[in-house]
């Protein structure tokens, strides 16, 4: 019942930028530790970014000082802002909870990063 909607991806050119954007059913939102995962071609899925229940943000060491995470409690909705894209960065990018619900996953949005 609890869905996560992606939306935002898109071609960009290297060092371009980007913003995500993520909506959730879940009603409780505002209780929960949230995050931004990406999976790359031919790579595990990995955390980029989270966000605590109290504002806290944590950074995956390849996107730090690039990209920012945000969320907005009262819409249900949390956002990745995407600065100085690298190729590097191409994946398909998923936002979930943190630790993630595996049923939780949706379908991602794409974000290609050209050089």
């Amino acid at each position: 019942q609890v869905q996560f909607v992606e939306s935002g991806g898109g071609l960009v050119h290297h060092g371009g930028s980007l913003t995500l954007s993520c909506a959730t059913s879940e009603t409780r939102f505002s209780q929960y530790h949230v995050g931004w995962y990406r999976k790359a071609p031919g790579k595990m899925r990995e955390v980029v970014a989270s966000i605590l229940n109290d504002g806290r943000t944590t950074y995956a060491d390849s996107v730090t000082g690039r990209f920012t995470i945000s969320r907005d409690n009262a819409q249900n909705t949390m956002t990745l802002q995407m600065n100085s894209l690298k190729p590097e960065d191409t994946a398909v990018y998923y936002c979930n909870l943190r630790p993630p619900v595996d049923r939780y996953w949706g379908q991602g949005t794409q974000v290609t990063v050209s050089s």
